[in-house]
């Protein structure tokens, strides 16, 4: 996803796109040990992923807390 469809998401749904994304690159990373994984370019795109969400995350929520 693009920064500025994350962003668009509420905090809640960030939260459970970021436990999915991390779940994927479990997997990832399970998949790469065991020799199955062809893309590797996901495993960088996924880390990518989860590094924004994080971070936009961590703005919205700051940005509430200064609100208050």
């Amino acid at each position: 996803m693009k920064p500025s469809e994350i962003r668009e998401l509420s905090v809640e749904e960030l939260e459970k796109n970021l436990r999915s994304s991390r779940a994927d690159m479990l997997n990832l990373r399970m998949r790469k040990q065991a020799g199955q994984i062809e893309k590797t370019h996901e495993l960088r795109e996924k880390r990518r992923d989860i590094a924004r969400y994080e971070t936009i995350l961590t703005e919205k929520k700051t940005k509430a807390a200064k609100a208050s």
